[in-house]
């Protein structure tokens, strides 16, 4: 039985209602439409509220745009309205009857790569565009390569602009099997293409009549009907203990409960489980929550769970199950993407932040830069500039419990903060536990 058919009758086992939220990220390049498309996606979803229309319709005459801009309703900033382009990330919240959605509206242009690795860190699927003139650019090998490196499981490739390609079918076929090809060699695990005109509101919500040949879903059906429950880990067990609770009150003068979010895995009352790093055995008595006991907690729960024992457990310790433990690592290797000004360098020391743990860290080699037009990786540098990404090997003071990125994305990545001045240096995705 596959992996993805066990999590699947897990969580009917646990719960049967379906998981509706559903977190997207989307990012394109400098005039891809990006904006246009989520703002189609929300007008033709009726997810806008009448004096929002207004100020846009307002605000786009003033402009003389010539067509209601639906791109000012998510390019909020004066310098995004300015410049044309997405700058910060955005984050926009709406609904339809089948799921919940979470929008991370990333950057596309290359400067603000950072941005958009923060965007995508925490997505379930990415919706890459690809202006249909241009076709497969370095920005789109570059966001597929992010996306890929971040494990994000679905990727969506909207063509946009089929309109001003008079809908051509051949012109989308040379696309998908250009960014196929660029995919398969990155290992993107699941591949889906749109052919769609942001402006006119072809296959965005409703399906178009000016593609025939196209027998998909539109954007919408498919972001309601991507599997992402079988995504989510209940195998191995990852509790990272976000807070210690202990009222010390005469009402509750003996509890003693350990707070966080179930990173993956499931967490019954009974299991027997082990504190790390200090590898304390003891049994889970009680999962509590706000509304009461429950018997089992999965991810993305977030719960108090009291041991039998008084074990030493502090924040940024990690509850697992003894018979599936992560690897306590002094050293792995890893994959960044540099967040910094300031490039970095080989005996450079951060401070590195991995679940609630944070620990002195240093870079000991860099071992290849990811050349995104090519995709091969470049060997030989000696440090990273900002927006590189690139394979490292860093050393940290104290164990952490820790997987590979690819087989857990919480307990895999990490930051790295530059002590001196407090800003984010880079974020990482652990490879490979060195020791």
């Amino acid at each position: 039985m596959a992996a993805s058919d066990v999590n699947a009758l897990a969580l009917d086992a646990l719960d049967p209602q379906p998981v509706e939220l559903l977190r997207l990220a989307t990012a394109g390049s400098v005039d891809d439409g990006k904006s246009t498309l989520i703002g189609r996606l929300l007008y033709d979803s009726k997810q806008i509220f009448e004096d929002q229309l207004e100020h846009v319709v307002e605000v786009s005459r003033r402009r003389g745009d010539g067509h209601v801009n639906l791109a000012l309703l998510t390019d909020g900033l004066r310098a995004e309205r300015e410049q044309g382009i997405t700058i910060d990330v955005a984050y926009r919240y709406f609904a339809t009857p089948r799921r919940k959605f979470v929008l991370a509206d990333c950057p596309g242009h290359v400067q603000y790569t950072r941005n958009m690795v923060t965007g995508c860190s925490t997505a379930d699927v990415a919706v890459l565009l690809v202006d249909a003139r241009n076709g497969v650019v370095e920005q789109s090998r570059r966001h597929a390569a992010i996306a890929t490196l971040l494990a994000i499981p679905h990727l969506v490739v909207c063509v946009n602009k089929m309109d001003l390609v008079a809908y051509d079918e051949q012109r989308f076929a040379a696309i998908t099997a250009d960014f196929t090809a660029v995919a398969r060699r990155l290992g993107a695990r699941d591949l889906h293409f749109i052919p769609i005109s942001a402006l006119h509101g072809d296959n965005v919500v409703e399906r178009s009549e000016n593609t025939p040949w196209y027998e998909g879903p539109s954007l919408l059906e498919l972001l309601e009907t991507l599997p992402i429950a079988r995504d989510r880990n209940l195998r191995e067990l990852r509790f990272p203990v976000q807070w210690v609770i202990r009222p010390q009150d005469d009402a509750w003068h003996d509890y003693r409960g350990y707070a966080g979010q179930v990173a993956s895995g499931v967490v019954r009352r009974g299991d027997e489980v082990v504190v790390l790093p200090a590898g304390i055995r003891t049994r889970v008595v009680a999962i509590d929550t706000a509304d009461g006991e429950i018997d089992a907690a999965y991810p993305p729960l977030s719960v108090t769970v009291r041991l039998a024992d008084d074990v030493d457990a502090a924040r940024g310790d990690l509850i697992a199950h003894p018979d599936d433990q992560p690897q306590l690592a002094r050293a792995f290797a890893a994959t960044v993407c540099w967040m910094s000004e300031h490039p970095a360098r080989e005996r450079a020391r951060y401070r590195l932040k991995h679940l609630a743990r944070s620990t002195p860290a240093r870079i000991d080699a860099i071992e290849h830069v990811l050349d995104v037009a090519t995709l091969e990786h470049a060997r030989g540098a000696s440090e990273l500039a900002l927006n590189d990404i690139g394979r490292v090997r860093i050393r940290v003071a104290e164990p952490l419990p820790c997987d590979p990125y690819a087989a857990n994305r919480a307990t895999g990545a990490f930051i790295l903060v530059d002590e001196q001045t407090g800003d984010t240096a880079a974020a990482g995705m652990i490879e490979q536990p060195l020791a």
